[in-house]
């Protein structure tokens, strides 16, 4: 075993990041970094098709997953100085650091695209996340780059280190029934339970994943952050609330934390749910499926994976990313077997090549539900729309239905419904916000739910009639039909 390292002993190293400023990362992470399998994410578009409508939006995992690094280890030690009691040590801090910037290992191409649309249309599967192949894509950086002896030598204890990470990364990993014991997890026990509220928290969503991508995001997107997360960093204190340590916050804060939910709500509107990003997105979603069956991965022991299949093996996941968009559209048809291989991937490669030439699917109307736009949409509901579009002769492939969900992290929830507060005269007191320290200003609802409806087919001969089938179908269900942007807060950006 090598000697073990003091923290301070080696120099990291310091990255320039536009909005962060210059960051120094500890050794370790560095090593990380400069690995394959971390460098991958420089190829992963944070905002997938974003960038196909805002031209600023071209930042990438990697630059992201610094960034949370940096703010994990940043709230991680105020919270160390500020409350010695808690013992916070040098070996959480890196822990933490290390999960901040492992989070995001297992994105596949175009970030939630893959794990969101591709997914789960190819496999059906709509419980696999990013965060599974998070945690399998760092055993597999870890053991393929012979890190364990150097993770050691910094200090960290492994198997528990390496557990812990992947715990904060993606929450228990125990299996269901050993998850509803007192105490889920495995890597630290309760008294570090607020540790696991750095990167993700599961409780109420803040956390430094958030603090980062909406600053980062907003900056590259041209959009206005209202929320000061350095000032929530400042402010934060470990405090007993419902039976065990939490991160909570001064009760001054409330309207800050509003703003981050504000943010997030309305970066979904502006961005994330922009009607053309999603059009685009639905467009290398079905170029994926096209291509599928056809395309063929090398992974470990020379095995070979289909696309969707890939993300079950971490040597031939790791070799996807956005480049996947370009070696479809310029994949040389010569080299293709005939028949059926040949006509999917023609298929692949004519939608991507709409997408380029801005020959992309129509929209065919949206829709909320009139008296109710809060209530999440059926499937069942889907499948009444689906139904009245086929029977009026539009081949199912013509169209695709998407229902849209826009809130402030927590469903129908309000957000801050289980945060905890103190007082700067009791800071050891943690307590609900009360109904009079809430914003004279909050939205009626914390959710709303809609319809779109898009037109894929080149050919619009039928487009009328589906836009007239949708109106009514929308009479009939109830729903409201969205007749301009204004009605989504969509911007004037370029179609």
């Amino acid at each position: 075993m090598a000697a073990r390292k003091d923290v301070n002993e080696t120099p990291g190293k310091v990255f320039n990041d536009p909005i962060h400023g210059h960051v120094e990362l500890h050794p370790l992470l560095v090593k990380i970094i400069d690995t394959p399998q971390f460098q991958r994410l420089r190829n992963i578009k944070q905002l997938g098709g974003g960038y196909f409508v805002y031209p600023g939006a071209c930042h990438n995992r990697f630059e992201h997953s610094i960034g949370v690094a940096y703010l994990a280890e940043e709230l991680a030690k105020a919270l160390q100085s500020r409350q010695p009691e808690l013992n916070i040590t040098d070996r959480d801090i890196l822990c933490v650091q290390i999960a901040g910037l492992c989070h995001d290992l297992g994105h596949g191409p175009f970030s939630h695209l893959f794990d969101g649309r591709f997914i789960p249309e190819a496999l059906g599967n709509r419980d696999w996340k990013h965060e599974d192949a998070s945690i399998e894509m760092f055993d597999h950086l870890v053991e393929s780059n012979n890190l364990k002896e150097v993770m050691e030598s910094y200090g960290l204890v492994l198997p528990d280190d390496q557990l812990f990470i992947k715990e904060m990364i993606n929450g228990s990993l125990k299996d269901p029934q050993a998850a509803q014991a007192e105490w889920p997890y495995k890597g630290r026990t309760r008294d570090k339970s607020f540790l696991y509220e750095i990167v993700s928290n599961k409780r109420n969503g803040i956390d430094v994943d958030k603090f980062d991508y909406f600053a980062r995001d907003c900056h590259h997107l041209g959009i206005q952050n209202n929320f000061d997360h350095w000032r929530f960093i400042k402010l934060a204190r470990v405090c007993e609330a419902q039976g065990g340590k939490q991160i909570c916050s001064r009760d001054k804060e409330v309207s800050n934390l509003y703003n981050m939910f504000h943010t997030r709500n309305y970066l979904h509107r502006r961005a994330y749910q922009h009607r053309v990003k999603v059009n685009i997105e639905i467009m290398i979603k079905d170029a994926f499926m096209k291509a599928n069956d056809h395309i063929k991965i090398r992974g470990s022991n020379g095995k070979m994976f289909k696309l969707s299949e890939a993300k079950d093996d971490m040597e031939a996941y790791s070799k996807l990313t956005d480049h996947l968009f370009d070696n479809i559209l310029y994949s040389e048809s010569k080299e293709e077997s005939k028949g059926e291989s040949k006509e999917s991937t023609n298929l692949a490669r004519e939608i991507l090549h709409r997408i380029v030439s801005r020959k992309l699917y129509k929209l065919v109307g949206k829709a909320k539900n009139k008296d109710h736009p809060e209530r999440k949409i059926e499937t069942a509901t889907i499948e009444t729309l689906k139904q009245e579009l086929t029977e009026a002769g539009i081949p199912p492939d013509d169209f695709e239905v998407v229902v849209i969900t826009y809130d402030y992290g927590m469903k129908d929830k309000d957000p801050l419904a289980n945060t905890y507060f103190y007082r700067k005269e009791n800071p050891n007191n943690a307590y609900p916000i009360h109904p009079n320290q809430l914003p004279r200003f909050l939205p009626a609802r914390f959710s709303e739910s809609i319809i779109r409806v898009y037109w894929k087919n080149i050919d619009e001969t039928n487009l009328k009639t589906a836009k007239d089938k949708f109106r009514g179908w929308c009479r009939s269900k109830g729903f409201q039909v969205l007749r301009n942007l204004d009605d989504e807060a969509e911007d004037e950006v370029q179609k």
